[in-house]
This record gives structure tokens, C-alpha cells and sequence, in this order.
């Protein structure tokens, strides 16, 4: 699609997104089938967009940032937690073996399941909940990928990693956040900073 070439090539290349397996994710799976029709124009912008309930679609630039941090492989088990409007779902499931993907809003859910079945994508399991607890009767898992902002690290999540596994996770409050690699050691933790984001909220399930 020339939207998605433009997306890669004026967004994603130029501020240093090189990994061609998420290269090609971006340039299959088609963003605008992923956010309410009304905005559907503006779905290959470099900037985030409402898709209501008070959540957003993050803008394509970190969608790729934090694809490419988890250092996705085909044989990969993947944890995503906050599903959202299901488009960062369909960038893993182009990428790894199988995504298990949690949201506290049974509508969104229901949502970006209807997105991803009318996509083709088989590869994904939809869970309702509170995305702090994970999915631990699927855990351990290869990488985990979050996209709302923890006040404080998960531990929850933490030990549903396999050991050598990543975590990219925001961490912060309403006003800054910092987007931090987490990688599991058999000794404990390796952190790394990403650099400055904003995501809504990570926070518990209301149901």
C-alpha cells in the first residue's frame, strides 16, 4: 500500500528503525483497518489517534520502537497487555508465533478482535482483565509488550517472563514517562531507557 511505504519511509527509517522483519510488518498490515472510521484518513500520520473510551492508537514511529525493542522471533510466545485498537496486536502476530493479548474494556476488545478476525490473523488470543496480573495460565512467555504506563514496574509481570526474555514497558506518571527495556537475567534484571513517551494510563479492569 503507498500509504504504508510512505509511513516506513518518512517515519520509521529516518529516526533509525532497521530491523526488516518489523519493516515488513508495517508495510503488510493495514493500520487504517484499525481505527474508527471517521478518522480513518489520518491513520498513517505520524501522530496518535482517538479511538474512544478515553484510549488512543499510538502514533507508528513508537509502534515500530517498541517491536523492534522486544527483538521479535517467528518462534516467539508473546504477552501483550492493553490491546487497544488492535493495530500494535497485528504488527506481533505478523511477527512471532503466537500473541496472547489482554484489555480491560470488554468493547475495545471485542473491537479489535472483529479487526484482526476480518484480517486474517489466527495467531492471537484475547483475554479480559486487569493487564497489572498478565495471563499467567499461559506465562512463561518470550517477550511481554505493554502499552499504557505503570506507575512502578509490574512484578506479576516480571516473573511471567522466561529467562532471557524482554519486557518493554512506559513507566511514569500522567506527565512523563520513560519507555524502559527490561530484560531477565537468571541474576535479576537488565534495564535500559528508550527515551521519553506518553501513554494513557495503565490501569486495574473494572470488571
Amino acid at each position: 500500500m503507498p500509504e504504508c511505504k510512505r509511513m516506513i519511509n518518512e517515519q520509521l527509517i529516518p529516526r533509525g528503525i532497521k530491523n526488516p522483519r518489523v519493516l515488513d510488518a508495517f508495510a503488510h498490515v493495514k493500520r487504517h483497518r484499525f481505527v474508527p472510521e471517521h478518522v480513518a484518513r489520518y491513520a498513517y500520520g505520524d501522530f496518535p489517534l482517538d479511538i474512544g473510551l478515553d484510549q488512543t492508537i499510538s502514533q507508528p514511529y513508537i509502534v515500530a520502537l517498541m517491536s523492534e525493542a522486544i527483538d521479535p522471533k517467528p518462534t516467539d510466545r508473546v504477552l501483550e497487555v492493553g490491546t487497544g485498537s488492535g493495530y500494535q496486536t497485528a504488527i506481533l502476530a505478523h511477527l512471532v508465533q503466537h500473541v496472547h493479548t489482554i484489555e480491560r474494556i470488554e468493547s475495545l476488545m471485542h473491537r479489535a478482535q472483529r479487526a484482526l478476525d476480518h484480517e486474517g490473523y489466527t495467531n492471537v488470543t484475547f483475554h479480559l482483565g486487569d493487564g497489572h496480573q498478565g495471563v499467567s495460565e499461559h506465562a512463561p512467555y518470550d517477550k511481554i509488550l505493554v502499552t499504557a504506563a505503570a506507575k512502578r514496574l509490574p512484578t506479576t509481570l516480571i516473573d511471567q517472563l522466561n529467562i532471557g526474555g524482554i519486557l518493554v514497558i512506559p513507566l511514569g506518571g500522567i506527565f512523563f514517562q520513560d519507555l524502559v527495556k527490561i530484560t531477565k537475567t537468571s541474576k535479576g534484571t537488565k534495564k535500559e531507557s528508550l527515551g521519553g513517551v506518553r501513554f494513557v494510563p495503565l490501569v486495574a479492569s473494572t470488571s
